[in-house]
């Protein structure tokens, strides 16, 4: 990859997400949650897909990490799914041997995180 191709999806995969948190602690009331979302290729990495699976590391490992800090109550997890049903037909040559899941099971993690209790948790969906 060159550097520019590292630099986007660093930016825009892992520090943005960090960002939407840094900003919206400004704005989100005590108690509230952040969810953000990783992929499977930390887990199961794939050829060409380095960059993607290094960031979802990164982002699974910042939620960890940051919901000792924040402040109020204010929770944080990730959503860490495999390639989404929905998605196959851009996604599914690229990656055989994966099983996608629906997308409707990812809308159920990202329920579970942001309607429970739980914090500095990875909620993985994979088959």
């Amino acid at each position: 990859m060159t550097d520019d191709q590292w630099q986007a999806t660093i930016q825009s995969k892992l520090v943005g997400q960090m960002n939407v948190v840094k900003v919206g602690l400004d704005y989100i009331e005590s108690g509230g949650s952040f969810t953000l979302i990783s992929g499977i290729l930390n887990i199961k990495p794939m050829p060409l897909a380095i960059a993607d699976a290094t960031t979802s590391g990164a982002i699974d490992t910042f939620v960890k990490c940051v919901a000792f800090e924040l402040p109020r109550g204010i929770r944080i997890n990730a959503v860490n799914p495999t390639v989404i049903e929905e998605a196959w037909g851009m996604y599914g040559e690229m990656m055989p041997g994966y099983q996608p899941v629906p997308g409707a099971l990812v809308g159920k993690a990202f329920e579970r995180s942001v309607d429970s209790f739980i914090t500095g948790q990875v909620i993985f969906v994979d088959a």
